[in-house]
């Protein structure tokens, strides 16, 4: 199967000038696309956010996928090293015209698959140590990491709701119907009757 894949950030923008060049491409290749995917979304969300998601994982060995460019995949370059290498390892060819890029079946698509997954796999482990690093220097620092307490959704609901509350109990109306009416859980409200001091 040979598929198609256009993305553009806003609108109808560049969207029939992708298609024309891929048509003209597959002429010159003597291919047929048998499907196109179309979407109009950001390259910076994630492509298993995307349209290109599913596309990704119904591709089989032996397909064929087209770009315009291999900056339709993602912005980051992390992303795109990671899709080339999950499409090489599946055996699908990578076509992408502008760049004049060519990843099928030869050796040295799979020795670019290989350097693509090492690099994006040290890239993760990368991120992952600086972002450690970074956490364990603020908390060193005296810095209290995480939410504050009693900054959660639920908890300013019921902060904003306090004086219904306050008269709910006065009522004598249970901390379970209370819980129950307001959405939140009891732990959540017992923390919060407790820190406001209501009995």
């Amino acid at each position: 199967m040979v598929v198609a894949y256009l993305r553009v950030s806003t609108g109808k923008q560049h969207l029939k000038n992708q298609c024309e060049e891929i048509k003209k491409y597959a002429i010159k290749k003597n291919l047929s696309v048998d499907k196109w995917y179309t979407e109009v979304a950001s390259g910076k969300k994630k492509g298993s956010d995307r349209k290109l998601g599913t596309l990704l994982r119904r591709l089989t060995k032996g397909d064929i996928l087209i770009v315009t460019e291999l900056s339709r995949l993602s912005r980051t370059l992390l992303e795109i090293m990671s899709i080339l290498n999950q499409c090489i390892r599946k055996e699908v060819v990578v076509y992408s015209v502008k760049d004049g890029y060519a990843f099928d079946n030869n050796i040295n698509s799979k020795v670019l698959g290989f350097a693509f997954g090492l690099v994006a796999e040290i890239e993760h482990n990368l991120i992952s140590a600086r972002t450690r690093e970074a956490l364990a220097l603020r908390k060193s620092e005296g810095v209290v990491l995480g939410r504050r307490q009693g900054c959660s959704p639920k908890m300013k609901l019921l902060k904003h709701k306090r004086d219904e509350i306050v008269d709910l109990r006065a009522q004598g109306v249970s901390v379970r119907k209370i819980a129950e009416k307001y959405g939140v859980s009891r732990s959540t409200l017992y923390v919060f009757v407790k820190d406001e001091g209501i009995y």
